[in-house]
């Protein structure tokens, strides 16, 4: 029982390989050339070496898997050169959708995100059948991840892409050493660095919990379905309020 994942050195693909590890599955994990490998440490994992806009690697660190967990994204909330965020979102997901494929792989999970929901008109709380366009996606990250979402589910329809879809909320917890865009949020307020803030919130779940969660949709899933992962909704003026309290911060 081989598997590849993407993603493992970042925040929540290596969550997802330590569960994956603890349920037993033989893992290679896709790096980049320029990937930082501090959270593979003293592991027991097969690194190899790719790129999600290089199919001919892809297709070499597929060979010999049975199931493929894509977590790799590109979560930058501003870039200077927007396609980029599109070639690794869009492009390196569809790449790697088709070589799974052509490979044969037996499952699929797709780590997409809540960013991709649609808002109810009526105030009601989104749930994964909430309708949903392109137009209603702020930014280009947003709409990257809508896109690629598409892609794969287009793919499941099309070609029978065996995969389940994961929209996890915005993760917490240890080993966000990036950090990512919600974690730098938490230690600028813990550092005293946020002075005001908007009428805005997140839901906000542990980022174990999203790993487990990745494995239930492994087990469990349906084909073709999406599932969010989700904890607890707050708002930023609640999220602050925690911090400072347990920061002992004003």
């Amino acid at each position: 029982m081989k598997t590849l994942i993407t993603g493992a050195t970042g925040f929540v693909g290596a969550a997802v390989l330590r569960q994956l590890l603890k349920k037993g599955h033989n893992v290679k994990a896709l790096i980049r050339q320029s990937s930082i490998l501090d959270n593979l440490k003293n592991l027991d994992v097969e690194i190899v070496e790719g790129d999600l806009k290089d199919r001919d690697s892809l297709r070499r660190c597929l060979k010999d898997c049975n199931y493929l967990f894509h977590v790799a994204a590109d979560y930058r909330l501003w870039v200077p050169k927007p396609e980029e965020i599109y070639q690794n979102n869009v492009t390196g997901t569809k790449n790697l959708m088709e070589e799974a494929l052509d490979s044969e792989i037996e499952k699929v999970v797709y780590t997409s995100s809540v960013a991709v929901l649609g808002k109810p008109i009526n105030g009601d709380v989104a749930n994964e059948k909430t309708l949903v366009n392109l137009n209603q996606m702020i930014g280009h990250y947003k709409k990257s991840k809508f896109l690629a979402e598409e892609k794969v589910k287009e793919l499941y329809k099309k070609r029978r892409l065996p995969v389940v879809i994961v929209n996890p909320a915005a993760p917490v917890g240890p080993r966000d050493i990036k950090p990512t865009p919600t974690g730098k949020m938490i230690l600028d307020a813990a550092m005293k660095k946020i002075p005001a803030y908007l009428d805005t919130g997140l839901n906000i779940v542990h980022v174990d919990d999203v790993a487990k969660g990745h494995m239930q949709a492994f087990n469990n899933g349906k084909l073709g379905e999406r599932y969010i992962l989700g904890g607890e909704n707050l708002t930023l003026k609640e999220m602050l309020e925690i911090i400072s309290i347990l920061c002992g911060n004003k």
